[in-house]
């Protein structure tokens, strides 16, 4: 199916002369000494002096904060020691997904390295769901466990922790996701956004649940003079940042950079066997990043527990052995390939159920259903319908004979969550945050609740949320590209949340040669400048606009810049994201 065009918003962020913002550019300018355009840009990520701008470019072991500020962590760590002096069993739980198995994975890896008895779990995606169940904390019991971890869950599991409590077992846990108003009955919380009246916030609330484990051990280390290396560890951490989409700011920054080096140069057994069963070059000319973190190494791990089970995520984590991590790596990239297909063939269908009935182009939402679609991937199908219509989506499967379940995604600036509520008495449970959310409705609920959120969708979203937007950091010229320009953008990675890649914008260019439509609808085309070498423009599924370079009149393009690397041979080419006839003002 061809890939749909949808009309783009742009929007340059501007530096008005009385702003804030243009006062802590020129005091950078002169603290850096650098060209406006860069300090410009280190304010639009928050970069406000010369510290936050050293720590931001040379990334530090030492500018992570102390484990012990976060509020509960003395606690946790006295529990722990205790489990393992008295040889307690301890159970680790940990979520399915790619940060809740790495956090099992690096805990469980150091609690066995400092000789606990100690074992994991984590739940079926199908059959239990998110979170601590009641069937988990059975299993719990059955283990005769006497200190239960939980990791990337627990924050919203009241009643399950307090069935682990009756049951003699004390709770520890690790959470980044947003407190209740009652708290679980825990021996320790560790979650930086729980801000206990009697104690200081911990300084960075955005860390990843792999990053709270990591702080965890980082704490549980400092007890005492250990063997392990807690270094080794930062590989899966680094994983964790991509995958959850938490900001690359702060901690993150620091814990994802740090991450990428040891990945790079000392992956630990199982992530390289991942690598390699993905196909990624280990050339020191082509290090891994963040767009092979995101893209190639997290969707094989998240694909164990939407297939099947996530315990072989957390097994090839753990594997010391290079020839069993290579079996489990294969088997990850095996599920993965079952799940890109699956994925694909609901797409497929969801896209051409919606193209064959004309009316659902006037709604401003979607919901769409079929009895037999995988629920691993329900939520993958409906990011993709929002990356192609713009709507907020629903992608509904059945749980049973009399249930659906659903997963719901959003457009930037329009609160899913709230809509979602407003449908509450038409669905048996859901939860979620602002861009994604989980649901369950009674089958014979669809047709009122496709409608309920129709209504409740149409009168409260803007029609500029329904229409996608590209935010311009700055202008530049053609001739501004230099080795130097690409040396010193290079150092503003990794990218990523609140971190995204820089948008140039390029405005009324006449020089424009060799344009040429490739396959998969991608254009190709090279920008010529005075005394250098051209640049080259790539467009993937832009090749719709070769015809405005028919009219003969200059062209805005506005773009990132990435470098390209083929065949052991780099070079810097410019990534379309839009592109459109010069106008009067933008």
């Amino acid at each position: 199916m061809r890939i749909r065009t949808l009309p783009k918003r742009w929007i340059v962020k501007a530096f008005d002369t009385q702003d804030t913002c243009y006062h802590d550019m020129l005091i950078l300018q002169q603290q850096l000494q650098l060209r406006p355009l860069w300090c410009r840009l280190l304010v639009q990520r928050g970069i406000k002096n010369y510290t936050e701008a050293y720590r931001f470019f040379r990334p530090s072991f030492s500018h992570l904060h102390d484990p012990f500020l976060m509020p509960d962590m003395h606690r946790a760590c006295e529990r722990i020691y205790d489990a393992i002096t008295r040889n307690e069993p301890i159970l680790i739980f940990g979520d399915y997904d790619v940060d809740g198995t790495t956090s099992v994975a690096i805990l469980y890896d150091y609690l066995q390295q400092r000789g606990a008895n100690v074992s994991f779990d984590v739940p079926d995606r199908l059959r239990e769901g998110y979170g601590l169940s009641m069937a988990a904390v059975d299993r719990a019991i059955q283990s005769h466990a006497r200190l239960l971890i939980t990791l990337d869950c627990g924050m919203k599991d009241i009643s399950s922790i307090a069935r682990a409590r009756q049951a003699g077992m004390d709770v520890i846990v690790c959470d980044h996701h947003l407190p209740g108003a009652v708290l679980p009955d825990a021996c320790a919380i560790l979650n930086p956004l729980l801000h206990r009246p009697s104690t200081e916030a911990y300084p960075y609330s955005a860390l990843s649940a792999c990053g709270i484990t990591f702080k965890l051990i980082q704490a549980l280390d400092a007890g005492g003079k250990t063997d392990v290396n807690i270094l080794d560890y930062l590989d899966r951490v680094a994983l964790s940042i991509a995958a959850d989409i938490v900001p690359l700011t702060g901690e993150n920054r620091t814990l994802l950079a740090l991450g990428l080096k040891q990945m790079n140069l000392h992956p630990s057994t199982g992530m390289l066997a991942l690598i390699e069963a993905s196909g990624l070059s280990r050339d020191p000319s082509c290090p891994i990043g963040m767009r092979e973190l995101g893209f190639v190494l997290a969707p094989r791990v998240n694909a164990a527990g939407r297939m099947k089970d996530a315990h072989t995520a957390v097994r090839l984590f753990t594997e010391k052995d290079p020839q069993n991590a290579r079996e489990l790596a294969e088997e990850l990239h095996q599920r993965n390939q079952q799940r890109m297909e699956n994925d694909r063939n609901i797409a497929q269908e969801a896209m051409e159920w919606i193209e064959n009935h004309p009316e659902e182009q006037q709604r401003k939402t979607i919901v769409v259903y079929q009895p037999h679609w995988h629920k691993g991937v329900i939520g993958i199908v409906a990011s993709r319908l929002v990356e192609w219509y713009f709507k907020p989506t629903v992608v509904l499967t059945a749980a049973d004979d009399q249930q659906l379940a659903g997963s719901a995604r959003s457009v930037p600036g329009f609160n899913l969550y709230q809509a979602i509520d407003a449908c509450g008495h038409l669905l048996e449970r859901y939860g979620g945050h602002d861009y994604a959310a989980g649901l369950v409705l009674p089958a014979h609920h669809l047709d009122a609740f496709r409608e309920t959120f129709e209504n409740v969708v149409s009168s409260t979203i803007q029609d500029h949320q329904l229409m996608p937007a590209i935010y311009i950091d700055a202008a530049i010229r053609p001739e501004e590209i230099t080795p130097a320009f690409i040396r010193m953008l290079k150092q503003f990675e990794p990218y990523g949340m609140e971190n995204e890649p820089p948008v140039f914008l390029m405005s009324k260019l006449r020089s424009i040669t060799n344009i040429q439509p490739l396959k998969n609808d991608h254009l190709k085309f090279q920008i010529q400048r005075n005394n250098l070498p051209p640049l080259e423009v790539v467009g993937f599924q832009m090749a719709h606009y070769f015809d405005l370079f028919r009219q003969q009149k200059p062209i805005d393009i506005c773009f990132t810049i990435e470098e390209n690397v083929w065949n052991g041979q780099s070079s810097i080419q410019l990534k379309l994201c839009d592109m459109r006839i010069t106008q009067a003002s933008i």
